[in-house]
């Protein structure tokens, strides 16, 4: 069943899902909520996996932290880099932090996190599922890593739709 899923939810699914108003809705809130920490935000949709990562048994966590490396969050100043990724085949949300804000926080409120996130998003309301979460987890770098005069915008605030 699982393979059926994540052939038929392609890119097409995800762009459904996330069209591109919901998109700018969540690069500007991206922008917004990183001027009050010096965090990194990283917002990733995809449909489906890749059939040979399918084939290999890739699960959501494994590709959520694929995608974190290969999209460098981790190189940040504060080790404070955050990223948030959704399997829409699998109906998962997975937060993976780096290792300075990961120690401060925990795995019980990135866990709550997509809960919330999960919920709104079973209901199809991705777009508020994702600002919930983006505002949440900026809430928690706000906490631990409160802007300061210098607050570079390391990586890019665009959500990416693989």
């Amino acid at each position: 069943m699982r393979w059926i899923k994540h052939l038929v939810l392609d890119d097409l699914a995800a762009r459904r899902a996330f069209p591109r108003a919901t998109l700018k809705a969540i690069e500007g809130s991206i922008a917004e909520q990183e001027k009050r920490h010096r965090g990194e935000l990283c917002f990733v949709v995809e449909g489906g996996l890749p059939l040979g990562l399918l084939a290999a048994g890739r699960t959501a966590h494994e590709r959520a932290i694929e995608i974190f490396t290969r999209q460098r969050v981790w190189d940040t100043e504060d080790n404070a880099g955050v990223l948030i990724y959704l399997l829409l085949a699998d109906r998962r949300v997975e937060i993976v932090a780096d290792r300075g804000i990961d120690a401060k926080v925990g795995d019980a409120a990135w866990d709550a996190i997509c809960r919330g996130m999960q919920s709104e998003f079973a209901a199809g309301r991705f777009e508020a599922g994702a600002i919930l979460g983006i505002e949440a987890i900026s809430d928690l770098l706000a906490l631990h890593f409160p802007a300061g005069e210098d607050n570079p915008n390391e990586l890019p605030d665009a959500p990416i739709v693989l």
